[in-house]
């Protein structure tokens, strides 16, 4: 079966560069926005990628931590902004050191499994890092941040995680890639919103015990000195591997859609962190 990532038309939008006014929430709803366009045969497939300064993003089940406060007080105090996602998964960091790619595909006239999504991904990365030797496995790594099967890692040590979020028969699969920076000095930061969050309490839902030394950077795994920018380069010449690439912005009829995308997001915050 032919991958999925070969497609007549890649449409781009990048916002990488956007700095740190750029907040995570907005990020969400413009993938809900784009995942509507392309579920609805409003435009053709899409890559974006983007980057935000000193975020952890937190998943559904991080904002019924029975100690969250304490956990959110910790973050503030060192300077991180902290948002709650539309999707699952659990606490990951963004920051000026971390490139997110986000693939959106339709489900139009052919369903897109989750494992094919997430294959696509993989082989995506792996094309793109195939020039710096990077040879990588994708299974969970127990100790690092927000666990899946799908945890990018050498040898032992992962730098990417991969998400998706299915909306409006659109499929958007995420992936964050630590390319330079301390992965370990990451993970100290979210294994101490754990311990600050549980404060020892027995929960349902079993929480990760971090461990920083399973995480680490593409520079750090490479002994080389690899910037976002330059991972953004191998991202364009590999994604022109799959199809033609255009250059885009959002729309106006996505522009309008991300308003609400956005206005739901500020909701969904602002009643997870209500602690009246």
């Amino acid at each position: 079966m032919e991958s999925i990532l070969y497609q007549p038309l890649w449409r781009v939008i990048d916002q990488s560069t956007l700095g740190p006014s750029f907040e995570a929430k907005q990020s969400f709803a413009i993938d809900d926005a784009l995942c509507h366009s392309v579920g609805y045969g409003e435009s053709s497939c899409i890559a974006r990628t983007w980057v935000h300064h000193n975020t952890i993003i937190l998943g559904i089940q991080d904002s019924r931590l029975p100690h969250l406060k304490d956990g959110l007080d910790y973050l503030a105090s060192e300077n991180h902004h902290y948002v709650v996602r539309n999707s699952g998964g659990l606490a990951v960091v963004l920051d000026e050191g971390v490139l997110n790619i986000s693939l959106i595909f339709p489900e139009r006239e052919h369903n897109v499994s989750i494992d094919q999504g997430y294959e696509a991904m993989v082989d995506f990365v792996r094309k793109m890092l195939h020039p710096y030797g990077v040879v990588f496995e994708d299974r969970e790594i127990v100790g690092s941040y927000c666990p899946g099967r799908y945890d990018l890692s050498v040898g032992g040590k992962k730098f990417a995680g991969i998400s998706q979020r299915r909306l409006r028969r659109g499929v958007a699969v995420q992936i964050y890639l630590c390319v330079d920076g301390s992965g370990s000095k990451r993970a100290e930061v979210v294994g101490e919103f754990y311990k600050r969050s549980l404060k020892g309490e027995v929960t349902r839902f079993e929480y990760p015990v971090i461990k920083p030394e399973t995480m680490a950077s593409l520079s750090e795994l490479t002994g080389k000195p690899l910037t976002v920018r330059e991972i953004m380069n191998q991202f364009y010449q590999t994604l022109q591997r799959f199809g033609s690439v255009v250059p885009s912005g959002l729309t106006e009829d996505e522009a309008k859609r991300f308003d609400d995308y956005y206005r739901r997001m500020i909701e969904r915050n602002e009643k997870a962190f209500d602690f009246n």
